[in-house]
């Protein structure tokens, strides 16, 4: 039997999972409708960034199952490669 994960990526290709990545960085701002939380992972140098509705607790230095798809965001004119995260496991 195929876990979720796996039901997840067959139905959306660019789906990607990791497991057990750790967080270097937590920082969590409102930005007018949510609060934008955005992660830095040990050995990668883009953001994970994701939104929730209420301030969640610190996840500097926790252990984390995320699935996430690539995108590129433009800031003051430069392209920034960024990971929008759509599911997040604190292990």
């Amino acid at each position: 039997m195929k876990s979720p994960v796996e039901i997840m990526q067959q139905k959306h290709r660019q789906l990607l999972h990791c497991k057990l990545m750790q967080v270097t960085s937590h920082v969590q701002r409102f930005n007018g409708e949510c609060m934008l939380n955005t992660l830095m992972m040990d050995g990668y140098d883009c953001p994970f960034k994701y939104c929730r509705e209420y301030k969640y607790r610190n996840l500097k230095g926790k252990r984390v199952d995320l699935s996430y798809y690539p995108a590129v965001e433009v800031i003051a004119g430069f392209e920034v490669d960024i990971m929008k995260v759509v599911q997040i496991k604190v292990i």
